[in-house]
């Protein structure tokens, strides 16, 4: 008997091997082996290639979608004391030396939610407001709009009424200005006549009518005797006291514990902060030079540079006790002071401003805290 294998047959699988009588099953083991390893290096260098082309496309990706700095930042501020750290920092060339070749531009606004407005239609990048219209623009949007990133202002914000006026209780029927619907002021202005006792809504209804009126009309209507009252922030609450004898029924420093609550905050854009994070370090750079240069200049030198901003921003100055007054009532700080957020959150539900809402995800301190080498605390509501 041979023990030469016999030809494949027609019509057998050409992948099998016949074995006959007398052979051993030796060889197809080991050309079974041979055609695995075979296998096995074709696919781990078909794999091989595979990564190859995921990891140099990933490379493209990447190199496409990299961060630089914005040819152009677009910021808004009020003019406003309050919003001093804008306004010098703008003004003195301090935020423009820190953003280099990017172009800023500005844009006044009297309230926050017109600025917010502005933010989120793209028309500015970032902007100094209050705490309120950017709490609400967050939970609009499910945290998709802007984060906060940084503080500038605590402070300065006081409801001023007419002599006469002396308790809550003497404001039923009357008529009182906030710069906005639906900002700081307007928030705080609801809340605190609502533990009062006293309804309001946003249709300027209830026990207490609410206008919300532009700042410099509301000092006018306050002179010819056709408001009762209004909650303003600096300068314009001193204005009132000062200009058209008001006096204060309520200074919100008294409202919060230590009498620190953010009365300006510096927010950005989603979006704007993910594609261009270098241009918001380099503004938070311009914007903490500028809150160290006002808590170390000279109260003159303040008022000066102050006035020289509002003088280009509103075309007027403030005279020197305005000034004095206003500065007095106010501290500037880069903290947001993240552990009264819930309070702000809870007082514009109660005002029906806003609705309840996780507002976890609003800060982002991250750059902050690498500028100023400090670790200012997110309270458990964002990254820090």
């Amino acid at each position: 008997m041979s023990n030469t294998p016999e030809p494949t047959p027609p019509g057998s699988n050409p992948g099998t091997t016949r074995i006959v009588a007398g052979e051993t099953s030796k060889p197809k083991r080991r050309r079974t082996l041979e055609i695995g390893i075979a296998v096995g290096l074709v696919l781990l260098i078909g794999a091989g290639a595979a990564v190859a082309s995921v990891v140099a496309k990933n490379n493209e990706t990447q190199a496409a979608t990299a961060t630089t700095p914005a040819a152009e930042l677009k910021l808004g501020y009020f003019g406003n004391v309050t919003h001093a750290p804008a306004l010098v920092g703008v003004s003195k060339g301090i935020i423009a030396g820190k953003l280099g070749s990017t172009k800023l531009t500005t844009q006044i606004f009297n309230a926050g939610p017109a600025a917010v407005e502005a933010l989120n239609a793209g028309a500015i990048d970032a902007a100094y407001l209050g705490p309120n219209p950017a709490i609400n623009s967050f939970v609009q949007s499910k945290g998709a709009s802007i984060s906060i990133i940084a503080g500038a202002a605590s402070g300065g914000a006081q409801l001023v009424v007419k002599p006469g006026i002396n308790t809550a209780a003497d404001l039923k029927g009357k008529t009182l200005a906030s710069p906005q619907l639906g900002g700081t002021q307007d928030v705080a202005l609801r809340a605190w006549l609502g533990k009062q006792g006293l309804k309001t809504n946003p249709n300027g209804g209830g026990d207490v009518a609410i206008n919300p009126t532009d700042n410099a009309q509301t000092l006018k209507l306050f002179q010819d005797g056709k408001l009762d009252g209004a909650w303003l922030p600096e300068p314009w609450a001193s204005r009132l006291v000062l200009q058209a004898g008001g006096k204060v029924l309520v200074d919100e420093k008294d409202l919060w514990d230590k009498g620190a609550f953010p009365t300006t905050i510096l927010i950005v854009s989603k979006k704007f902060a993910a594609e261009h994070p270098q241009t918001v370090t380099a503004l938070l750079q311009g914007h903490e030079a500028s809150v160290n240069w006002l808590n170390s200049a000279s109260a003159a030198d303040k008022a000066t540079a102050i006035n020289a901003a509002l003088k280009a921003t509103a075309g007027s100055t403030l005279p020197a006790d305005v000034i004095d007054r206003s500065l007095k009532n106010i501290t500037f700080t880069v903290d947001p002071l993240a552990g009264t957020y819930k309070k702000l959150l809870q007082d514009g539900v109660d005002a029906g401003i806003t609705k309840p809402a996780d507002i976890n995800g609003i800060f982002d301190l991250r750059a902050l805290n690498s500028v100023t080498g400090q670790k200012t605390s997110a309270a458990g509501l964002g990254q820090d």
